[in-house]
């Protein structure tokens, strides 16, 4: 399992872009994790699913409404991941209305999850294989911070916590 101090997983996520863009096109864009968090200080979140109760009501909300104060602490971007595929994270982006906040990013194939150790079996709900509910500060790649949800928790990875974490 993934630990402070650790590089974030080499895998690639897919973001999708509502508006063409420099070097992006509409629809699903690759994003390269290590490229990405490459010289930047990375707010990540990661919830088993998109539209699900506690994702919607609370977990993304608290990230989006807290954006500017994450930025006034040094923090370069906050993503979200999440075991889905980018057209629905994309539609979530909208309904959360998440665009210049948050940056909703499918782990489709929960390659991410599944090299920093961190998956939830929902098999048995329906789900198959998803990711763990945490929270994570990364800069430059490297983990500063990690936050991990007991199952079927939601205490350690608010936006409260990490933005605490950041600003500390």
């Amino acid at each position: 399992m993934i630990k402070i101090g650790d590089t974030v997983p080499a895998t690639t996520l897919m973001e999708y872009s509502e508006v063409e863009g420099e070097g992006c096109s509409i629809g699903p864009n690759p994003v390269d994790v290590s490229k990405a968090t490459a010289g930047k200080t990375i707010a990540v979140f990661a919830l088993p699913g998109a539209f699900t109760p506690t994702c919607s009501a609370k977990h993304v909300p608290g990230y989006v409404e807290q954006a500017e104060a994450f930025k006034a602490a040094g923090v370069d971007e906050i993503w979200c991941l999440s075991v889905n595929d980018a057209f629905v994270m994309g539609a979530w982006a909208r309904d959360q209305k998440t665009a210049g906040k948050v940056r909703m990013l499918a782990d489709g194939s929960a390659d991410f999850a599944r090299a920093t150790g961190l998956t939830l079996d929902l098999t048995g709900r329906g789900m198959g294989l998803r990711s763990n509910r945490y929270s994570m500060l990364v800069k430059d790649g490297k983990v500063l911070t990690l936050n991990i949800e007991a199952p079927g928790k939601f205490e350690v990875s608010d936006a409260a916590t990490l933005l605490a974490q950041a600003k500390g």
